[in-house]
């Protein structure tokens, strides 16, 4: 683990200059997104917007037919009042953001969608789940229970629902980055960097197959920061479903990532582990604040260090050879 930084966050979670751990074995992570962070300190710096947050759990029930299943599904939908205080009774915190729902045949799904505070959320919003499915199967006495999660969640695999609908932190991360800038710090240009990101980013990656996800390696810097302060890990799967845009602007480079599924937080299992707990105090994530307030400031941060990590790496894919040059100078073990 190393610290990487300083890079210039702003926006109105996070409004500063700041290092970021990041705990991994592929060493030329940090000298590569030590360079995207550097570029943030010479230009205005990385914005960074949280517009949704909110943790998902998909109950599953079922009903005698489709047609019932469909009745209870609105029923439900009119019953929103009441299903939050059910969701409000089993916690300080949490508090219901949003419910969808899916019907196969006579199956119903529910996907219920809450605010966790400064927990990541999965124990918080399972419990939620508990006592809506109890709720439920009592208000609903055609329905029955199948299982506390229907995958409709859905948690650590590759979906399209959770890009459309939301799981964790939605995070937008974007900088401006000037013409020299680029020359004298990534060794490359605005459109080079542009059209790279189009043809490797967005077309090789719906010519591989993609779900909502066109990105360089952004599981690379969200692991390493996620190992560095005690999260989920196999949370990457759906966070690294995340996007790069890039296009010239007047001959400057605006580069940005958008992350819909940044599942982060400051409390909950893990985080009480001394070098986390370490890490997450010189973040500043540990600061009495408003709940929810110190693991957004995490997955602000989360966004900027990815920022850094996809910019540096697509620059050096613009020249032939460095990418692999530079890997064979800092992975490479010299002889005793």
């Amino acid at each position: 683990m190393r610290w990487v930084g300083p890079m210039h966050i702003t926006g109105d979670v996070v409004n500063e200059a700041l290092s970021a751990p990041l705990a991994t074995y592929e060493s030329p992570l940090w000298p590569s997104t030590a360079r995207g962070a550097k570029v943030s300190m010479a230009c205005d710096g990385i914005a960074v917007a949280i517009p949704r947050d909110v943790m998902t759990r998909s109950i599953l029930l079922e009903a005698p037919s489709g047609s019932e299943a469909a009745r209870c599904a609105l029923a439900i939908m009119d019953d929103q009042t009441a299903l939050a205080e059910v969701v409000a009774s089993t916690t300080r915190y949490g508090r219901l953001q949003d419910l969808n729902w899916q019907i196969v045949g006579s199956l119903l799904f529910l996907r219920i969608g809450m605010q966790t505070g400064d927990a990541a959320g999965h124990n918080m919003v399972t419990a939620a789940a508990d006592a809506a499915m109890t709720w439920l199967l009592e208000r609903y006495p055609t329905l029955t229970y199948v299982s506390i999660s229907g995958n409709y969640c859905t948690d650590k695999k590759a979906s399209a629902v959770n890009g459309i609908l939301g799981r964790g932190k939605y995070v937008i991360a974007d900088m401006l980055v000037p013409a020299d800038v680029c020359s004298t710090l990534l060794r490359t240009t605005p459109a080079a960097i542009a059209k790279l990101n189009t043809a490797k980013n967005l077309v090789g990656t719906s010519l591989a197959g993609g779900i909502r996800s066109a990105n360089a390696h952004v599981a690379n810097m969200l692991l390493a920061l996620y190992l560095a302060t005690g999260q989920d890990g196999a949370n990457i799967i759906e966070g690294s479903q995340a996007f790069t845009f890039a296009e010239v602007r007047e001959g400057d480079l605006y580069f940005s990532v958008t992350l819909p599924n940044v599942i982060v937080g400051t409390v909950g299992n893990g985080k009480e582990l001394e070098f986390v707990r370490a890490n997450l105090e010189r973040l500043g994530c540990l600061v009495e604040r408003t709940p929810g307030q110190n693991a957004q400031r995490l997955a602000a941060v989360a966004g900027a260090v990815v920022l850094c990590g996809e910019l540096s790496l697509l620059a050096a894919q613009t020249n032939p050879g460095e990418l692999m040059q530079a890997h064979r100078r800092l992975e490479r073990k010299r002889d005793a």
